[in-house]
């Protein structure tokens, strides 16, 4: 009961880890910058919902944002695996592949 418990709190949004991860500037600037032009691609969809635009306009747009996440968790978990898993596997923490295992079961659904 209790492990359900903690695989429960563990898949909540809000319910996040404790670990960090000190990116550098470059990849922080740029793992940034794309979530901003996703911010604006949503901003544009409420606009366009706003001003009563065609719902296929609307999908097509969706569709793109959709796409530009999917860009971004691929670089992002490119950026995990040449860093943090490939550190903890160095450091002969092999926990971290049942962890990327785990991740990459939730990317896919």
């Amino acid at each position: 009961m209790e492990e359900k418990l903690k695989e429960e709190q563990a898949c909540c949004p809000c319910e996040t880890t404790e670990k960090k991860k000190e990116r550098s500037e470059k990849e922080y600037r740029d793992l940034m910058n794309r979530l901003k032009r996703i911010e604006g691609q949503v901003r544009g969809i409420q606009g366009m919902l706003e001003n009563d635009a065609y719902c296929a306009d609307i999908l097509v747009q969706v569709a793109a944002v959709n796409a530009a996440l999917n860009s971004f968790n691929k670089v992002l978990l490119a950026n995990h695996v040449r860093t943090c898993v490939a550190d903890n596997i160095r450091a002969g923490n092999d926990e971290v592949i049942d962890e990327l295992v785990t991740l990459l079961q939730k990317l896919m659904r």
